[in-house]
Protein backbone atom coordinates (compact mmCIF):
# COMPACT_ATOMS: atom_id res chain seq x y z
CA UNK A 1 0.00 0.00 0.00
CA UNK A 2 1.41 3.79 -1.08
CA UNK A 3 1.69 6.36 1.55
CA UNK A 4 3.34 4.45 4.40
CA UNK A 5 6.18 5.65 5.98
CA UNK A 6 6.86 2.91 8.15
CA UNK A 7 4.38 0.45 7.02
CA UNK A 8 5.49 -2.19 4.88
CA UNK A 9 2.11 -4.38 3.44
CA UNK A 10 3.34 -7.99 3.15
CA UNK A 11 1.52 -10.09 -0.04
CA UNK A 12 0.66 -13.75 0.43
CA UNK A 13 2.63 -14.94 -1.64
CA UNK A 14 6.05 -13.08 0.00
CA UNK A 15 7.29 -16.24 1.76
CA UNK A 16 10.59 -14.30 2.97
CA UNK A 17 8.36 -11.45 4.65
CA UNK A 18 5.50 -13.62 6.56
CA UNK A 19 8.72 -15.28 7.73
CA UNK A 20 10.07 -12.20 8.82
CA UNK A 21 6.62 -11.81 10.44
CA UNK A 22 6.42 -15.10 12.78
CA UNK A 23 10.40 -14.14 13.61
CA UNK A 24 9.04 -11.08 15.01
CA UNK A 25 5.98 -12.35 16.73
CA UNK A 26 8.22 -15.56 18.18
CA UNK A 27 10.71 -12.64 19.54
CA UNK A 28 8.16 -10.90 21.05
CA UNK A 29 6.90 -14.11 22.37
CA UNK A 30 10.00 -15.34 24.09
CA UNK A 31 10.56 -12.19 25.65
CA UNK A 32 7.08 -11.25 26.86
CA UNK A 33 5.61 -14.87 27.63
CA UNK A 34 2.47 -14.59 25.64
CA UNK A 35 1.91 -14.37 21.96
CA UNK A 36 1.28 -11.02 19.92
CA UNK A 37 -1.04 -12.25 17.57
CA UNK A 38 -4.23 -14.47 18.84
CA UNK A 39 -5.27 -17.74 17.13
CA UNK A 40 -8.18 -15.97 15.30
CA UNK A 41 -6.07 -12.94 13.55
CA UNK A 42 -3.55 -16.25 12.31
CA UNK A 43 -6.33 -18.03 10.82
CA UNK A 44 -7.60 -15.20 9.01
CA UNK A 45 -4.60 -13.60 7.45
CA UNK A 46 -3.91 -17.56 6.55
CA UNK A 47 -7.28 -17.18 4.97
CA UNK A 48 -6.40 -14.24 3.06
CA UNK A 49 -9.23 -12.04 5.25
CA UNK A 50 -6.48 -9.95 6.71
CA UNK A 51 -3.30 -8.03 5.73
CA UNK A 52 0.12 -8.49 7.62
CA UNK A 53 2.54 -5.56 7.74
CA UNK A 54 6.31 -5.53 8.69
CA UNK A 55 7.27 -2.18 11.17
CA UNK A 56 10.17 -0.98 8.98
CA UNK A 57 12.00 2.05 9.63
CA UNK A 58 15.11 3.47 7.30
CA UNK A 59 18.18 3.46 9.17
CA UNK A 60 20.72 0.65 10.83
CA UNK A 61 19.93 -1.66 13.72
CA UNK A 62 20.83 0.10 16.88
CA UNK A 63 21.27 -1.44 20.21
CA UNK A 64 18.56 -0.76 23.63
CA UNK A 65 21.06 1.47 24.86
CA UNK A 66 22.42 3.22 21.95
CA UNK A 67 22.74 7.22 21.66
CA UNK A 68 20.49 6.63 18.57
CA UNK A 69 17.73 4.85 20.56
CA UNK A 70 17.74 7.67 22.89
CA UNK A 71 17.12 10.30 20.70
CA UNK A 72 14.46 8.50 18.63
CA UNK A 73 12.67 8.24 21.97
CA UNK A 74 11.94 11.87 22.14
CA UNK A 75 10.88 12.46 19.30
CA UNK A 76 6.85 12.20 18.02
CA UNK A 77 8.15 11.76 14.36
CA UNK A 78 10.27 8.54 14.89
CA UNK A 79 10.56 8.31 11.10
CA UNK A 80 11.57 11.44 9.66
CA UNK A 81 14.28 11.88 12.76
CA UNK A 82 15.49 8.40 11.38
CA UNK A 83 15.44 9.03 7.97
CA UNK A 84 17.28 12.02 8.06
CA UNK A 85 20.35 10.42 9.68
CA UNK A 86 23.59 10.17 7.74
CA UNK A 87 23.77 6.76 9.10
CA UNK A 88 21.05 5.38 7.28
CA UNK A 89 22.07 2.05 5.53
CA UNK A 90 19.28 0.06 4.96
CA UNK A 91 15.65 -0.27 6.15
CA UNK A 92 15.42 -2.76 9.37
CA UNK A 93 12.49 -4.41 10.50
CA UNK A 94 11.20 -3.44 14.66
CA UNK A 95 7.92 -4.77 14.49
CA UNK A 96 4.83 -6.69 13.08
CA UNK A 97 1.40 -5.91 12.17
CA UNK A 98 -2.42 -7.38 11.14
CA UNK A 99 -4.84 -5.05 9.70
CA UNK A 100 -8.17 -5.82 7.99
CA UNK A 101 -11.52 -6.62 8.88
CA UNK A 102 -12.07 -3.47 11.38
CA UNK A 103 -9.21 -4.93 13.70
CA UNK A 104 -5.35 -3.99 14.02
CA UNK A 105 -2.73 -5.89 16.03
CA UNK A 106 0.65 -4.64 16.10
CA UNK A 107 3.94 -5.38 18.70
CA UNK A 108 7.19 -3.89 18.30
CA UNK A 109 10.39 -6.08 18.63
CA UNK A 110 11.69 -5.71 22.26
CA UNK A 111 14.92 -4.66 21.50
CA UNK A 112 13.34 -1.47 19.71
CA UNK A 113 10.58 -0.60 22.27
CA UNK A 114 10.04 2.83 23.76
CA UNK A 115 11.44 4.59 20.92
CA UNK A 116 7.99 5.77 18.98
CA UNK A 117 7.73 3.06 16.89
CA UNK A 118 4.68 1.54 18.21
CA UNK A 119 2.51 5.29 18.27
CA UNK A 120 3.30 6.02 14.67
CA UNK A 121 2.48 2.39 13.30
CA UNK A 122 -0.84 2.42 15.43
CA UNK A 123 -1.64 5.97 12.95
CA UNK A 124 -0.68 4.52 10.13
CA UNK A 125 -2.89 1.66 10.60
CA UNK A 126 -5.57 3.03 11.81
CA UNK A 127 -5.63 5.46 8.80
CA UNK A 128 -7.02 2.32 6.63
CA UNK A 129 -9.97 0.95 9.34
CA UNK A 130 -12.98 2.79 9.89
CA UNK A 131 -14.44 4.65 13.28
CA UNK A 132 -15.62 1.47 14.36
CA UNK A 133 -11.91 -0.07 14.66
CA UNK A 134 -10.67 -2.01 17.42
CA UNK A 135 -7.42 -3.28 18.91
CA UNK A 136 -6.11 -5.80 21.10
CA UNK A 137 -3.45 -5.23 23.66
CA UNK A 138 -2.25 -8.89 24.48
CA UNK A 139 -0.93 -8.51 28.05
CA UNK A 140 -2.76 -5.16 29.31
CA UNK A 141 0.43 -3.11 28.71
CA UNK A 142 0.91 0.06 30.41
CA UNK A 143 2.24 1.85 27.39
CA UNK A 144 -0.54 0.12 25.26
CA UNK A 145 -3.21 1.73 27.75
CA UNK A 146 -1.20 5.28 27.41
CA UNK A 147 -1.54 4.54 23.58
CA UNK A 148 -5.13 3.43 23.55
CA UNK A 149 -5.89 6.77 25.89
CA UNK A 150 -3.84 9.46 23.22
CA UNK A 151 -5.40 7.94 20.27
CA UNK A 152 -9.05 8.18 21.24
CA UNK A 153 -9.31 4.37 22.17
CA UNK A 154 -11.16 2.84 24.90
CA UNK A 155 -11.38 -0.43 26.34
CA UNK A 156 -14.25 -2.16 24.97
CA UNK A 157 -13.83 -6.12 26.11
CA UNK A 158 -11.22 -8.09 28.68
CA UNK A 159 -9.98 -11.12 28.21
CA UNK A 160 -8.86 -13.22 31.01
CA UNK A 161 -5.88 -16.40 30.48
CA UNK A 162 -6.68 -18.82 33.73
CA UNK A 163 -3.86 -21.19 34.55
CA UNK A 164 -3.93 -23.95 36.66
CA UNK A 165 -1.27 -26.86 37.61
CA UNK A 166 -1.95 -30.51 36.87
CA UNK A 167 0.34 -32.16 39.21
CA UNK A 168 1.88 -30.92 42.28
CA UNK A 169 5.51 -29.43 42.56
CA UNK A 170 8.61 -31.54 41.73
CA UNK A 171 5.56 -34.43 40.53
CA UNK A 172 6.30 -35.73 37.28
CA UNK A 173 2.94 -36.77 35.36
CA UNK A 174 2.55 -40.32 34.40
CA UNK A 175 0.72 -41.32 31.06
CA UNK A 176 -2.42 -42.82 31.21
CA UNK A 177 -2.75 -42.26 35.07
CA UNK A 178 -6.42 -40.64 35.55
CA UNK A 179 -7.46 -41.44 31.94
CA UNK A 180 -10.43 -39.89 30.41
CA UNK A 181 -10.68 -41.54 26.82
CA UNK A 182 -14.11 -41.72 24.88
CA UNK A 183 -16.49 -43.63 26.77
CA UNK A 184 -15.26 -43.53 30.17
CA UNK A 185 -15.67 -42.26 33.45
CA UNK A 186 -13.18 -39.37 34.51
CA UNK A 187 -13.42 -39.34 38.71
CA UNK A 188 -14.71 -42.13 40.70
CA UNK A 189 -15.64 -39.84 43.16
CA UNK A 190 -17.97 -37.50 41.45
CA UNK A 191 -21.42 -37.79 42.35
CA UNK A 192 -24.92 -36.28 40.75
CA UNK A 193 -26.27 -35.31 37.60
CA UNK A 194 -22.59 -34.39 35.97
CA UNK A 195 -21.13 -37.64 37.39
CA UNK A 196 -23.88 -39.40 35.23
CA UNK A 197 -23.04 -36.86 32.37
CA UNK A 198 -19.32 -38.62 31.85
CA UNK A 199 -21.25 -41.94 30.78
CA UNK A 200 -22.88 -40.39 27.68
CA UNK A 201 -18.84 -38.58 26.71
CA UNK A 202 -17.48 -39.99 23.75
CA UNK A 203 -14.59 -38.68 20.93
CA UNK A 204 -16.12 -36.45 18.47
CA UNK A 205 -16.33 -37.79 15.05
CA UNK A 206 -15.01 -35.95 11.75
CA UNK A 207 -17.28 -35.58 9.03
CA UNK A 208 -20.16 -36.85 10.91
CA UNK A 209 -20.39 -34.49 14.12
CA UNK A 210 -19.02 -31.23 12.60
CA UNK A 211 -22.52 -29.84 11.37
CA UNK A 212 -24.29 -30.67 14.39
CA UNK A 213 -20.88 -29.03 16.53
CA UNK A 214 -21.60 -26.04 14.63
CA UNK A 215 -24.81 -25.63 15.13
CA UNK A 216 -24.55 -26.68 18.72
CA UNK A 217 -21.25 -24.35 19.36
CA UNK A 218 -23.35 -21.08 17.22
CA UNK A 219 -26.07 -21.29 19.47
CA UNK A 220 -23.56 -21.56 23.01
CA UNK A 221 -21.90 -18.74 22.07
CA UNK A 222 -24.21 -16.62 20.30
CA UNK A 223 -23.32 -13.49 21.68
CA UNK A 224 -19.79 -13.88 21.30
CA UNK A 225 -18.14 -12.69 18.02
CA UNK A 226 -15.45 -14.68 17.24
CA UNK A 227 -16.47 -18.04 18.55
CA UNK A 228 -19.99 -18.14 17.41
CA UNK A 229 -19.15 -17.17 14.39
CA UNK A 230 -17.01 -20.22 13.56
CA UNK A 231 -18.12 -21.98 10.33
CA UNK A 232 -18.01 -25.54 9.06
CA UNK A 233 -15.08 -24.58 7.31
CA UNK A 234 -13.13 -22.96 10.00
CA UNK A 235 -13.97 -26.29 11.87
CA UNK A 236 -11.77 -28.20 8.83
CA UNK A 237 -9.24 -26.07 8.90
CA UNK A 238 -8.71 -26.26 12.88
CA UNK A 239 -8.98 -29.96 11.92
CA UNK A 240 -5.93 -29.56 9.81
CA UNK A 241 -3.78 -28.28 12.46
CA UNK A 242 -1.22 -30.71 13.53
CA UNK A 243 -2.09 -30.26 17.40
CA UNK A 244 -5.65 -31.65 16.46
CA UNK A 245 -6.39 -34.80 17.65
CA UNK A 246 -10.26 -36.30 17.74
CA UNK A 247 -9.91 -38.25 21.16
CA UNK A 248 -9.49 -34.97 22.88
CA UNK A 249 -12.76 -33.20 21.56
CA UNK A 250 -15.48 -34.81 23.99
CA UNK A 251 -18.61 -34.72 23.08
CA UNK A 252 -21.51 -35.18 25.73
CA UNK A 253 -24.52 -36.54 24.30
CA UNK A 254 -28.35 -37.09 25.84
CA UNK A 255 -30.20 -40.56 26.04
CA UNK A 256 -31.51 -39.48 22.27
CA UNK A 257 -28.02 -39.12 21.49
CA UNK A 258 -28.54 -35.87 20.61
CA UNK A 259 -25.04 -33.39 21.10
CA UNK A 260 -26.09 -31.62 24.15
CA UNK A 261 -22.20 -30.48 25.58
CA UNK A 262 -18.81 -30.40 24.42
CA UNK A 263 -14.87 -30.05 25.89
CA UNK A 264 -12.66 -29.36 22.94
CA UNK A 265 -8.69 -29.61 24.19
CA UNK A 266 -5.32 -28.93 22.39
CA UNK A 267 -2.57 -30.38 23.91
CA UNK A 268 1.09 -29.13 23.41
CA UNK A 269 3.73 -30.66 24.70
CA UNK A 270 3.48 -30.30 28.77
CA UNK A 271 0.34 -27.30 28.23
CA UNK A 272 -3.24 -28.54 27.45
CA UNK A 273 -5.46 -26.16 26.97
CA UNK A 274 -9.13 -26.08 27.49
CA UNK A 275 -9.96 -24.51 24.10
CA UNK A 276 -13.83 -24.49 24.05
CA UNK A 277 -16.41 -25.76 26.35
CA UNK A 278 -19.71 -25.22 26.23
CA UNK A 279 -23.40 -26.50 27.18
CA UNK A 280 -26.40 -26.18 25.53
CA UNK A 281 -28.88 -23.71 26.85
CA UNK A 282 -31.45 -26.12 27.73
CA UNK A 283 -29.36 -28.52 29.81
CA UNK A 284 -28.05 -25.70 31.45
CA UNK A 285 -27.82 -25.61 35.49
CA UNK A 286 -27.28 -29.80 35.96
CA UNK A 287 -23.99 -29.73 36.42
CA UNK A 288 -23.03 -30.66 33.09
CA UNK A 289 -20.11 -27.58 32.67
CA UNK A 290 -18.59 -28.95 35.36
CA UNK A 291 -18.54 -32.48 34.61
CA UNK A 292 -16.90 -31.82 31.00
CA UNK A 293 -14.43 -30.01 32.75
CA UNK A 294 -13.20 -32.73 34.99
CA UNK A 295 -13.01 -34.65 32.10
CA UNK A 296 -11.09 -32.57 30.18
CA UNK A 297 -8.41 -32.02 32.89
CA UNK A 298 -8.11 -35.92 33.71
CA UNK A 299 -7.67 -36.53 29.84
CA UNK A 300 -4.79 -33.60 30.07
CA UNK A 301 -3.16 -35.03 33.07
CA UNK A 302 -3.71 -39.10 31.14
CA UNK A 303 -1.73 -36.88 28.35
CA UNK A 304 1.35 -35.94 30.50
CA UNK A 305 0.15 -32.20 30.52
CA UNK A 306 1.59 -30.29 33.92
CA UNK A 307 -0.30 -27.18 32.88
CA UNK A 308 -4.25 -26.39 32.52
CA UNK A 309 -4.87 -23.21 30.67
CA UNK A 310 -8.17 -21.55 28.94
CA UNK A 311 -9.84 -18.05 27.83
CA UNK A 312 -12.54 -16.61 28.92
CA UNK A 313 -14.33 -13.13 29.04
CA UNK A 314 -14.20 -11.32 31.86
CA UNK A 315 -17.71 -10.42 31.87
CA UNK A 316 -18.66 -14.22 31.60
CA UNK A 317 -19.50 -14.27 35.61
CA UNK A 318 -20.66 -17.68 35.70
CA UNK A 319 -18.08 -19.38 33.97
CA UNK A 320 -15.47 -17.28 35.63
CA UNK A 321 -16.93 -18.36 38.61
CA UNK A 322 -16.76 -22.21 38.07
CA UNK A 323 -13.22 -22.57 36.51
CA UNK A 324 -11.68 -20.36 39.50
CA UNK A 325 -13.66 -22.74 41.81
CA UNK A 326 -11.81 -26.00 39.85
CA UNK A 327 -8.44 -24.17 40.90
CA UNK A 328 -7.71 -21.64 38.04
CA UNK A 329 -5.90 -18.26 38.54
CA UNK A 330 -5.28 -15.40 36.68
CA UNK A 331 -2.14 -15.47 34.40
CA UNK A 332 -2.62 -12.50 31.67
CA UNK A 333 -4.87 -9.71 30.79
CA UNK A 334 -5.94 -9.26 27.40
CA UNK A 335 -7.80 -6.14 26.10
CA UNK A 336 -9.82 -4.74 22.86
CA UNK A 337 -9.79 -1.23 22.41
CA UNK A 338 -12.17 0.31 20.39
CA UNK A 339 -11.37 4.08 18.89
CA UNK A 340 -14.29 6.27 18.99
CA UNK A 341 -15.98 7.99 16.26
CA UNK A 342 -14.75 11.60 14.84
Amino acid sequence: MSGFRILSALKPADAAGLAEFHRVAASALAFDGYAPFNEQALFDLQAGLRTAYLVTVPGMAVSPASDIGDEVAESDDVADEVAESDDVASSIVVGAALGGRGEIDLVISPEYRRRGYGRDAVRELAATEPNGLTAWSHGDHPAARALATELRFVAARTLLELRKPLVAAGETPQAGAAETSAGTTAAAGEAGAGASALEGISAFRVGSDDAEWVALNALVFATHPEQGAMTEADLTARQAESWFNADDFLILRDADSRMIGYNWLKVDGAMGEIYVVGVHPDAAGRGLGRALMQAGLHRLVAAGCTTAALYVEADSLGPVHLYRALGFADHTVDVQYRRLPD
